[in-house]
């Protein structure tokens, strides 16, 4: 039980659902997007940027940028996530910058291409600014609504002949329909959600909070396949009672690095708290072995995160390892409370207490909130296009947990593109794709509408396979321009963008030209071959022996230069043999892209398809080329085959009429 009085916890009835199928209100709107979480704010925001009229619909408006679980932003690859998204004029890493009370670099003593920029949140400081963000944006309004169905139109489309029908806007439990011609779903756990505490478990998507169960009944009317999926949260404990003595302790960074590139320093650099690190062990762990027969959700067959998991799936995946590391992470500046990350559980509440004083330092911990397991439906992201929209249904739009994601990051990663593409769809101009070569955003989508989530999906440094290339440093230069020719980029943004790619070009230019003989680079310091070559600064930057503050010690004229831009421009010099090889791999991959496949083709007429592939072809309805290539059970002569009918019957681009297309299909290795 919890060691201070709280408020018991309601059971939330469920809504009978009806089918909407005409909206006749006079509020009419380009784009409506449902929930107010990392996905809802960044899709409404994007949609907003493009022009589009645009409505933001959430349960309870002071919940707008909620951090429902850890009180943190960013980490290896979600780090890179956060600045993709800032990059395309996002709001959450400005808002982080604003919000942070503790920042670090992950794997820094590692090489760029691994760095995660990240930052413990005070989580009324991110909601405040979020929200005074949103409701100060132009062309979008907040709504507090429940959405209980989707109003639907089922005319022939000639646009999406294979479509169930198109949205026209959606329905309210009060019964006021709601006009828009796109539609975009980020309702995180709240779709079908169930909290399970021991064995008890009843509706809602957040503690104290609703779940929406008339959205699942539209999706499954529609025909989309919805599975279930798990997460959860530790208890939040009081701070007065940890003993955080003799505890290892973790200090910010005293020059961190904002989230945002329009920023050059945090909100509250000079007022970082510490977090702390504790362990479990044996005791903890009997604890677990002893009570998992009273937890339903971890008797459930749904599949939890791997890389985020209970700390009952920890004792039970990993027998033979004593202990786990905990850390204890503050939830704000004026708050008495803290996040005990790594110990999620679901347990009876009357076991949660002993449990968490099993651990070090928590002894006398008194909780002042429980843990929690949370289920919830999603979809099959195959189900999805590039852009986020649905192929089931014409401007219907899915961001989140929905598509199977979990974390802040991948849910406003996804809410970005999800919301620009909508407010473009109803503008009636063309979509933003982003691709695996583009950028980590680019990779998540490609990995979800192409394989699904079998389980919560986390983004890694790991998933890329051009991770040298699409790193958190050059996010920008990388997205900004894409996101400046569809018309979501700031005229601000843009200024300060070309001020800083000119930068970078300068320090590229000086360290190109700043040469030396040998001789002249062994009077300097540096110990270099005496083979005569004469070799430039930036050259010398790409020896593992020879650091960017040696370099500075030894090139004056650096100091009156942006540090930023030098880093930048050190960073690519590291990685200058490796980017080479690596925008060769990217030349063939953009070759596979470029050749596009008709989104309505038939599969079944094209000979020298197994019927298994020509099953899984007509589910999936790959884009490109390289898209089929990525699925599971495609071989190169089938290839080939699809390769040969495509060009017969579909040729939108000229990619696909160049015959060098099927020789470097057929030269590939599988």
């Amino acid at each position: 039980m919890l060691s201070r009085a709280r408020k018991s916890i309601p059971l939330l009835a469920k809504a009978v659902r009806t089918y909407a199928t005409e909206a006749t209100t006079s509020n009419a709107y380009d784009v409506c997007v449902i929930g107010g979480g990392h996905a809802g704010c960044e899709a409404a925001a994007g949609a907003a940027r493009t022009g589009a009229r645009t409505l933001l619909l959430t349960q309870k408006l002071d919940t707008i940028g909620e951090l429902s679980c850890n009180p943190s932003i960013g980490g290896v690859g979600k780090g890179t996530l956060v600045r993709e998204v800032d990059a395309l004029d996002g709001v959450c890493g400005r808002i982080a910058d604003k919000a942070g009370i503790h920042f670090v670099m992950l794997n820094r003593s590692r090489g760029a291409a691994g760095w995660g920029p990240r930052a413990q949140i005070d989580r009324k400081l991110y909601k405040k600014h979020m929200q005074e963000t949103l409701h100060n944006y132009p062309n979008l309004d907040i709504r507090a609504a429940s959405v209980h169905d989707l109003v639907l139109d089922h005319s022939p489309n000639p646009a999406a002949p294979s479509s169930w029908g198109s949205v026209t806007g959606v329905r309210l439990e009060s019964g006021e329909a709601i006009r828009a011609s796109q539609v975009v779903i980020c309702t995180g756990t709240f779709l079908s959600g169930e909290i399970h505490i021991g064995m008890k478990r009843f509706p809602a998507g957040r503690m104290n909070e609703a779940p929406s169960v008339g959205l699942s009944g539209s999706l499954r009317a529609a025909g989309f396949k919805l599975g279930r999926l798990q997460t959860g949260t530790p208890a939040r404990i009081y701070k007065d009672s940890i003993n955080f003595e003799g505890l290892e302790v973790q200090n910010g960074e005293e020059d961190p690095v904002p989230f945002s590139f329009l920023n050059r320093t945090v909100d509250n650099k000079d007022h970082q708290v510490s977090c702390y690190s504790t362990w479990t062990n044996p005791v903890t762990h009997q604890i677990i072995r002893d009570n998992l027969h009273q937890s339903c959700h971890i008797q459930e067959t749904k599949k939890g995160p791997r890389y985020c998991p209970s700390l009952e799936a920890k004792v039970t995946r990993f027998p033979a390892k004593d202990a786990h590391r905990v850390w204890l992470e503050p939830e704000g500046y004026d708050s008495d409370l803290v996040y005990p990350n790594g110990l999620s559980c679901s347990l009876p509440e009357e076991i949660q207490l002993p449990l968490y004083r099993s651990v070090r330092g928590l002894e006398n911990a008194e909780l002042a909130k429980p843990a929690y397991g949370v289920e919830y439906d999603h979809i099959d992201a195959r189900e999805l296009s590039p852009t986020l929209e649905t192929k089931r249904i014409k401007g219907l739009f899915l961001a989140g947990q929905i598509n199977g994601t979990t974390g802040y990051e991948e849910a406003a990663a996804q809410g970005v593109v999800a919301g620009i593409n909508a407010g473009l769809s109803a503008l009636h101009k063309p979509p933003l794709i982003l691709t695996r070569a583009d950028g980590y955003v680019g990779v998540m989508i490609d990995d979800l509408i192409i394989k699904g989530a079998e389980e919560p999906y986390r983004m890694f440094t790991t998933r890329s396979e051009y991770r040298l290339t699409i790193r958190s440093d050059n996010a920008d230069l990388r997205l900004t321009e894409k996101g400046r020719q569809v018309g979501v980029v700031s005229d601000k943004r843009w200024s300060h963008f070309l001020s800083d790619r000119n930068e970078v070009a300068r320090v590229r230019e000086f360290l190109d030209k700043f040469v030396h003989s040998p001789h002249g680079w062994q009077r300097l310091g540096i110990d270099v071959k005496p083979d005569g070559i004469v070799r430039s600064a930036f050259e010398m930057l790409q020896r593992k022996d020879v650091e960017l503050e040696t370099m500075k010690s030894i090139v004056p004229e650096l100091a009156e230069m942006d540090p930023r831009a030098i880093t930048r421009v050190a960073i690519d010099a590291k990685y200058d043999a490796h980017l080479r090889r690596q925008e060769a791999d990217l030349r063939l991959f953009m070759e596979d892209e470029n050749l596009t496949l008709d989104p309505h083709i038939d599969y079944s007429a094209v000979e020298g398809l197994s019927s298994e592939v020509k099953e899984r072809l007509a589910k999936l309805r790959p884009t490109s080329i390289g898209a089929a290539k990525r699925m599971e059970g495609m071989t190169p002569t089938s290839l080939v085959s699809l390769l040969r009918y495509a060009k017969r019957t579909y040729k939108p681009t000229a990619e696909i009429q160049n015959s060098t297309g099927l020789s470097a299909l057929v030269s590939m290795t599988y």
